[in-house]
């Protein structure tokens, strides 16, 4: 008699990759691969329709001030009502927003005012969207493995936006700039749906509380009583000011004056995507003791690329100075999302990363702004140079402060944390810190 057949075994998958964690990724993934090509497309429909480095400023601008104006409240909402509702409303604001902009452009020249109106939609989509989505990925790991399971999700991620960055230029450079904006239309739907499938079941039912200023109160206790988190949320707010206007403004133009456009700039971008990709992956295997040491000393490559552009380097070395900035920025991403994991209570998981996610990007539209009439005062070269510096000095400052140096790597979550290193009661109903794209 023959033996019988053995059942089909299903394909290992990791414990901490659960339901959730699987749609998550998924989500961004395609996310992140439309994204990616839409910030060149956008820059470069500035310029199509006739504006100059001051307009396309005005437009990334456009995009940032409702995401400072409305994350608060988007972390207040999102620990209040289920996450991944917030999120796919969210994406559909997101999908019309680019659909119109993309329209738009396919079919005349869009005006300054109407562009600047579609990316506002866009940044208010994403601060409410921003907060749900950290507050959700944070939630959906569990164990030891946290810091493996945030580095696989930002390998997922940034390897989209390595092609994504990649297949943007190329098609705006073939296509025009329309047709890369609706792709991202279609992203956002696609990952809308996605999210629409996420489980909150076993997330623990937040109380009705005493209203969003008492929550947002409660964030800011959180937020505030940690020296490492505003610290190190001051410094990016100062880095993410100035490598915003050095990407979104001067390195378009740049590309256009020197590289020869849209083509080697997504290239460069694309290179960018590789290091974050294996950064991400050398994350998988590596878990420094002293997390966000570890993290902040690799900040300082990210004056690299404005110093790059400054010069300007040929295309091949500006590549190069793209792929180490996005490596080493990967370690400090994921040190970082470990280092909430372990720290920050889960019910206020929302409110703190809108906290983060406010001083990070607070300083990015008035930089973005500025960075025309710099250019005309103190002409390109100067200014790039400028933002080199400034992402030097505040990255040497933050190591001064010792929870900095000496936050450690716990393979359990600790519910209620003040000082580092210092067991604390658990947290008072008044007390608590980001990250995830659209």
């Amino acid at each position: 008699m023959a033996p019988s057949a053995e059942p089909a075994r299903r394909p290992h998958r990791p414990d901490w990759a659960g339901r959730n964690y699987s749609l998550l990724t998924g989500a961004a993934f395609v996310t992140s691969l439309g994204s990616n090509g839409a910030l060149i497309a956008a820059a470069f429909a500035v310029l199509e329709s006739g504006g100059d480095g001051g307009d396309v400023g005005l437009v990334a601008a456009a995009r940032t001030v409702p995401l400072v104006l409305f994350l608060l409240i988007g972390g207040a909402v999102a620990d209040r009502l289920p996450r991944h509702r917030v999120m796919v409303a969210a994406n559909a604001l997101n999908c019309l927003s680019q659909g119109a902009f993309g329209a738009l452009v396919l079919l005349g020249e869009p005006q300054l005012w109407q562009m600047m109106l579609l990316t506002a939609l866009g940044g208010t989509g994403q601060a409410f969207f921003s907060p749900a989505a950290e507050g959700m990925l944070l939630s959906s790991v569990h164990g030891e493995q946290a810091g493996r399971a945030f580095a696989v999700f930002r390998m997922a991620m940034q390897g989209a936006g390595l092609g994504g960055a990649a297949l943007g230029g190329a098609m705006v450079a073939v296509a025009g700039p329309g047709w890369v904006l609706v792709a991202d239309a279609v992203a956002f739907a696609v990952a809308g749906s996605l999210r629409s499938f996420l489980d909150v079941g076993g997330v623990p039912r937040r109380g009705p509380g005493g209203g969003v200023l008492a929550d947002l109160r409660e964030g800011w206790h959180e937020f505030s009583s940690r020296p490492w988190l505003w610290s190190i949320v001051v410094q990016f707010s100062v880095a993410n000011a100035v490598v915003a206007a050095a990407d979104a403004v001067y390195g378009p133009l740049v590309a256009r004056d020197h590289l020869g456009g849209a083509g080697p700039w997504g290239i460069a971008l694309g290179f960018f995507g590789a290091g974050t990709v294996f950064g991400a992956l050398l994350m998988t295997r590596w878990k420094p003791r002293r997390l966000l040491l570890a993290g902040t000393l690799c900040v300082f490559p990210l004056a690299l690329p404005a110093a790059a552009l400054a010069v300007p380097v040929p295309v091949g070395m500006l590549s190069a100075a793209m792929f180490t900035t996005g490596v080493t920025l990967e370690v400090f991403g994921v040190s970082w999302m470990t280092a909430l994991h372990q720290e920050i209570p889960e019910d206020k998981l929302s409110r703190v990363a809108a906290y983060d996610w406010f001083g990070s990007v607070a300083m990015v539209p008035v930089a973005t702004a500025l960075a025309g009439p710099a250019e005309s005062a103190f002409g390109r070269t100067a200014s790039l140079w400028g933002c080199a510096v400034l992402v030097l000095v505040v990255t040497a400052a933050v190591q001064c402060v010792p929870d900095v140096r000496k936050l450690t790597r716990r393979t359990k979550p600790v519910a209620g944390r003040g000082a580092v290193g210092r067991e604390q009661p658990p947290a008072r109903p008044n007390g608590r810190t980001p990250t995830a794209p659209c």
